[in-house]
């Protein structure tokens, strides 16, 4: 028989933990999150990564500075030419290059048809997590016609490789450019449709509102960068800050958030699609015939023609193709803005044809770390719709 009278009850709770991925679907990639809950309210989030390292910044150490560039490529897979262009514009800082007109206004145009792909796979995604199926249905139509765009230019949809140290790989083949004009004129009704679709839908508002705020203090304490930093009322974008390339030349506006919430990151997502197709249409009319890509053929991809009826051009081919070329001693940080936010390549160079350290700052890896102040004393469910939030691709979360 129980003595009820000298029993001690414990007030002690143990929070229970629970292993989220890394093979969840609203995960985004390989995250493994252990969560502690208490019922359904979520207390703590201790993200672990490590399941996709590759060791990318190690491996471009043993890679000359053109074989380097298609790891660029790989780390955030729907963001290709941003990083592209980030490394090829530290390589030139180094070689102190310049690029001709024609080939600066292209690489603009394809950093934007890169952003459309990144937001249009990052706002219909975030829909299929939170139970909205038609939005991924529409959004990947409009991506489909975009990879085209980027196969034209390159032969490639997602590794492309384009974007190179003096401008870009080769010219817009012929009719290229009316076809982004023609799609930039249909895109404004399907991006409303999606806009009508979600904006005002009583469940989507119900899932993101109020959820995941982000306060201006933490924000810039945590290193958030793009749409996350935006999200809370702060307006920093590279391409406004530090402009580049032709972007001081281009009227376009930067949007920010007030409440820094995930459905303020939603709004500013489908906003600056808007804004990208107005600075893809003022490329497209700034597009003046020219060279693409620097004219020293020692950093330069020969002209096959040139190749095959000129010994020097044969020659220049082969020392490019074996050995590369050689960067002067120095380092260098460049950046641009990403998609997700601040792309950064910090490269140390030793005077030879490889980089002697390869640093890349990328945006996700910062988003993830305050994932457990943002998701702080939320349910379960609201965890799936802040990842989604964050836009996290782990190519470059765990490169």
């Amino acid at each position: 028989m129980i003595d009820i009278e000298n029993t001690k009850v414990s007030n002690k709770f143990k929070n229970f933990q629970v292993n989220f991925g890394p093979q969840h679907p609203a995960a985004h990639g390989v995250l493994r999150l252990i969560a502690d809950l208490d019922g359904e309210v979520v207390r703590k989030v201790d993200p672990h990564i490590g399941f996709l390292h590759r060791g990318t910044e190690k491996l471009i150490e043993y890679k000359n500075y053109e074989q380097a560039l298609p790891y660029f490529d790989r780390l955030d897979y729907v963001s290709m030419m941003a990083q592209e262009l980030a490394y090829s514009r530290a390589v030139e800082m180094l070689l102190n290059i310049d690029v001709p007109e024609r080939g600066r206004v292209i690489r603009v145009l394809f950093s934007e048809i890169t952003r459309l792909l990144n937001h249009l796979l990052a706002i219909t995604t975030h829909a299929l997590d939170v139970g909205a199926l038609t939005p991924f249905l529409w959004g990947f139509e409009e991506r489909e016609k975009l990879m085209e765009f980027y196969e034209r230019v390159s032969g490639a949809r997602l590794h492309s490789a384009y974007i190179r140290p003096g401008g870009v790989s080769q010219d817009l083949p012929a009719g290229l450019k009316e076809d982004i004009y023609t799609f930039v004129k249909q895109a404004y009704v399907r991006f409303d449709e999606i806009s009508n679709l979600l904006s005002t839908n009583r469940i989507w508002l119900e899932r993101l509102s109020l959820i995941g705020v982000i306060d201006t203090h933490y924000a810039l304490n945590a290193g958030f960068t793009g749409v996350m930093l935006r999200s809370a009322g702060i307006k920093y974008d590279v391409r406004f800050s530090k402009p580049y390339e032709i972007y001081d030349r281009l009227n376009f506006s930067i949007i920010t958030g007030h409440i820094g919430d995930c459905y303020d990151r939603f709004l500013i997502r489908l906003e600056e699609m808007y804004q990208s197709l107005l600075i893809i249409e003022q490329c497209l009319e700034c597009l003046t015939p020219g060279a693409v890509t620097n004219g020293d053929l020692k950093f330069s991809r020969i002209n096959r023609k040139l190749m095959k009826t000129s010994m020097e051009g044969i020659i220049h081919h082969f020392k490019l193709k074996t050995s590369g070329f050689f960067v002067p001693v120095g380092n260098i940080y460049t950046a641009v803005e990403a998609p997700k936010g601040e792309f950064g390549v910090f490269l140390y160079s030793n005077g030879s044809n490889k980089p002697y350290r390869c640093k890349i700052r990328a945006p996700g890896f910062f988003h993830l770390q305050g994932l457990d102040y943002v998701i702080a004393d939320h349910f379960l469910s609201d965890l799936v719709t802040v990842i989604g939030s964050l836009d996290l691709v782990f190519g470059e979360v765990d490169r």
